[in-house]
């Protein structure tokens, strides 16, 4: 290869290496952003159970932590989590004949608050709710499935769609 075809593509490479904002995952986090601070969430759901709030809060740092260049800290963070576990109910769907339900589906929602300590205008100027849910056989106990619908289908969906609003703009 000549200076020619290489040239561009060193440019490139310092570009990305610069610090912008750009990342292949579809970041737009602002350069001026390091920190973060998730505060514990609070449970408002009556029928969740009451590691709920604070197994949710945990995985909201984990992802950021883990997906971001963002650094957790607890005071002055550059942007900032708080909410509650709003929603937990069983909802019974697909009826068979007789009235039998054949599927249930568990539903769970969350309400988060987000600040941009740096932008203000890229904080939600109120708290937004984000919903899932995973469906079960009538047959199952839900407390015998519960943490499996939450941690492989319910919570890593909600977590994408908090981090994509707070950070993608989505």
């Amino acid at each position: 290869m000549n200076r020619i075809t290489i040239l561009p593509f060193v440019a490139l490479m310092l570009w990305m290496i610069s610090g912008c904002c750009y990342s292949f995952k579809g970041i737009s986090i602002d350069p001026d952003v390091n920190t973060f601070f998730v505060q514990n969430f609070e449970g408002q759901a009556t029928a969740a159970p009451p590691t709920l709030p604070l197994e949710f809060t945990e995985r909201l740092k984990d992802k950021i932590r883990l997906e971001s260049r963002l650094n957790l800290k607890n005071t002055d963070a550059d942007v900032e989590f708080s909410g509650k576990v709003v929603e937990f109910r069983v909802v019974p769907v697909a009826p068979k004949p007789g009235e039998q339900v054949a599927l249930n589906q568990l539903y769970v929602g969350v309400s988060v608050q987000f600040f941009n300590n740096k932008d203000n205008k890229k904080s939600w100027p109120s708290a937004r709710t984000f919903r899932h849910f995973a469906e079960f056989d009538n047959t199952q106990e839900l407390l015998s499935i519960q943490d499996q619908l939450l941690t492989q289908v319910i919570y890593p969906q909600i977590l994408e769609d908090i981090f994509n609003a707070a950070f993608n703009d989505w």
